[in-house]
């Protein structure tokens, strides 16, 4: 892909596969093009990797984290259950959310949670909100102490943040989604791999093997999930894409 920018003209030529897209650079079009390079410079430069929530690394695109709040603002859940803790950041994030909200719990699930990352997370001022569960996501046993952290008739949000492979994601959707309350969502972070396979630090296999192939399989099969954008709470622009890491994340269980 070639992109061209004249600051003198004010306009935006991107040429892919062919194609030739010519817009005025300060358009609709023109953010929509410049801001996906960015998110993939950005990623190849590790820029989710400069911020903390409240002292914990979080390892999240901002905008990501402010369209999540947008969610969690609008859904109230009862339980956030994440899988993928690394250092913490988030977990402490989704509780400070539901201390903010006056309701919630959140239950943090990972494979190995290092000793100095769960110290961390038990000192914190938040640590009465969240449940730590060590083991695999998709473990039989770890999927039971899911079940009896959730009450009857709560409402339940999942957020899958753990090994980002097809394969593991597809499992994950198949193991968490009878967790989900109906109205509520499944979120598969982490489709951006699709568009970074060709980045110094991406891989080729992700441009197939991705959550956003995972996603697409899964609602193939279940009717009862739709894939939708959760709608923005304020809106003064002409803009309708998220800036994200998450493209195609949200899976909204209807019935």
């Amino acid at each position: 892909m070639k992109i061209m920018i004249d600051t003198v003209k004010n306009t935006l030529i991107q040429i892919e596969d062919g194609q030739k897209i010519e817009t005025e650079l300060y358009s609709k079009l023109g953010f929509e093009i410049i801001s996906k390079l960015w998110n993939k410079v950005g990623w190849n430069e590790k820029y989710a990797y400069t911020f903390t929530w409240q002292g914990r690394p979080i390892i999240q695109l901002p905008e990501d984290m402010i369209r999540m709040q947008e969610v969690i603002y609008t859904l109230r859940p009862d339980v956030i259950v994440e899988t993928g803790v690394a250092h913490g950041g988030s977990v402490i994030y989704y509780a400070s959310l539901c201390k903010l909200l006056g309701k919630g719990k959140v239950v943090g699930i990972d494979i190995d949670i290092r000793p100095h990352n769960k110290v961390a997370i038990q000192d914190h001022v938040l640590s009465s909100y969240i449940t730590l569960i060590e083991g695999s996501s998709t473990e039989e046993k770890v999927l039971k102490e899911v079940a009896k952290i959730i009450d009857e008739n709560e409402k339940v949000l999942v957020i899958l943040d753990s090994n980002h492979t097809k394969e593991h994601v597809l499992s994950e959707l198949e193991c968490y989604k009878n967790f989900v309350s109906v109205g509520s969502y499944m979120v598969a972070t982490d489709g951006v791999m699709q568009d970074l396979y060709d980045v110094p630090r991406g891989s080729r296999v992700w441009k197939e093997n991705n959550p956003v192939s995972a996603i697409k399989e899964f609602v193939s099969k279940n009717a009862n999930f739709i894939l939708v954008q959760p709608k923005w709470l304020f809106n003064e622009s002409i803009l309708t894409e998220n800036i994200t890491h998450w493209p195609m994340a949200f899976l909204k269980k209807m019935k």
